[in-house]
């Protein structure tokens, strides 16, 4: 055998082998397999990465695009690039914000306990850098109630306020657990969170959904529960002054349309846009009609009364 060709069989026998372990790879650890490609296609879409410094650590964030400032913040145990499926729509329009919230990603702190103060200094960390000008913010889950609690704290500094499936009202569903012991668990979690036309979530992906929630950011929010407590807004929204829309999948079965309807009572100037057939992350469920209701919210102006 020529060394020609021996170069050439060792050469598609690595490829093999790093296909493989490549595979193999994304079955063990599909999470930051999606999460990793999800950071590319922020980058894809324009936007790169940059920090702040806080007393705890760095905290990282994407930003990029050109016009007024709209900050996108996730939810528990997720990272910047679930804002993936709309990024590319809003940077031509837009100046991003997209933090790995503390604990999150790639922001410190990279271990240990993760608490309701962290994450909202994290956020006012990032904020402080750059222009200065009043921005939106559109926050999923715990980065709606984070929305909330800065747009109370802050004012001046928002202009509106878009909650997705969340809030800083204390949750009607105390009975459903977030972090999943087993794959059963995780099935049954997911169906609460999950529209049924949505399909049942694959073996692979609920075992890491599992090894997730007992040591990943969600867990270690967890720890700090005692804590939350004092964040919670439960007859205070009339406090904000802040014009909000909520955009909800209503086959959110964590956060339902009647938490919704609850903050609607209480907000002094707010509308609600739902989205039927998506759940409690609908960017990624539903990318396509929660880009566009997203998209005809922004174009909107702003509910009236507040302020």
């Amino acid at each position: 055998m020529t060394l020609a060709a021996r170069f050439g069989i060792g050469l598609v026998a690595l490829i093999i082998l790093t296909l493989a372990a490549a595979g193999l790879y994304f079955w063990k650890r599909p999470l930051a397999v999606l999460a990793m490609f999800s950071r590319r296609t922020l980058a894809g879409a324009g936007l790169s990465e940059a920090t702040a410094q806080t007393g705890f650590g760095l905290q990282v964030y994407w930003t990029g695009g050109n016009g007024p400032t709209l900050v996108l913040l996730h939810g528990a145990g997720d990272q910047a690039g679930t804002w993936a499926t709309v990024a590319e729509t809003l940077a031509p329009t837009y100046r991003l914000v997209i933090p790995d919230l503390a604990g999150h990603g790639k922001s410190a702190p990279a271990d240990g306990p993760i608490s309701i103060s962290q994450v909202l200094r994290g956020i006012e960390a990032i904020l402080s850098q750059g222009p200065q000008d009043p921005v939106i913010i559109v926050g999923n889950s715990l980065g709606a109630w984070m929305g909330a609690w800065y747009a109370r704290e802050h004012p001046g500094r928002v202009a509106r306020l878009i909650m997705v499936n969340g809030g800083p009202l204390e949750g009607d569903r105390t009975d459903l657990s977030l972090t999943p012991r087993n794959r059963e668990e995780a099935a049954a979690l997911m169906t609460q969170l999950r529209d049924p036309k949505s399909g049942p979530v694959p073996g692979y992906v609920l075992d890491d959904i599992v090894r997730e929630a007992q040591g990943g950011p969600l867990a270690r929010l967890v720890q700090t529960a005692g804590e939350m407590e004092q964040y919670v807004l439960d007859g205070k929204l009339g406090e904000l002054r802040t014009p909000v829309d909520l955009i909800w999948g209503e086959s959110d079965k964590l956060f339902p349309p009647a938490y919704a309807e609850r903050m609607l009572k209480e907000l002094p100037a707010a509308r609600i846009t739902p989205i039927p057939g998506c759940g409690h992350v609908p960017h990624v469920e539903c990318p396509t009609r929660f880009r566009a209701a997203l998209l005809d919210t922004l174009t909107q102006p702003a509910p009236a009364g507040a302020r």
